[in-house]
């Protein structure tokens, strides 16, 4: 994929949804998926462009979106401190600090599951900020 460059002053929410709409198929279906799913689980959630690539903040780093050829990578900054009770991550599984869900073609993502791991890693950003 080429990368664009895009301006500063554009507002995230815009760079998130040129993102999106670059991918199309079904990595930008996949991306604008967990997006909904994202502001769902969390009203206050803030959208930020950060290395290139979609961040999404509450009291701290939830988690960032990239996009590869084969998967969209959904990387919790503090993944492995959360719950993970339904098994969602699947990527990422050694480290220390970090977990990913790597979303492949054609895998549906249990909205319930992915929201309930959102509300966790605010939750925890919380518990941090105070």
């Amino acid at each position: 994929m080429k990368k664009s460059a895009a301006p500063t002053d554009e507002p995230p929410s815009r760079l998130i949804d040129a993102r999106i709409a670059e991918l199309g198929g079904w990595r930008g279906a996949a991306l604008a998926r967990v997006r909904a799913l994202i502001r769902e689980a969390d009203p206050d959630v803030v959208e930020e462009w950060k290395w290139n690539v979609p961040v999404w903040s509450h009291d701290g780093l939830i988690c960032t979106g990239e996009a590869y050829k084969a998967a969209v990578k959904l990387t919790f900054a503090k993944g492995a401190s959360l719950a993970d009770p339904s098994g969602l991550f699947n990527a990422s599984l050694d480290g220390n600090t970090r977990r990913a869900l790597d979303i492949r073609e054609g895998d549906e993502v249990d909205a319930g599951a992915f929201k309930a791991l959102i509300r966790a890693a605010v939750a925890l950003n919380g518990s941090k900020a105070r």
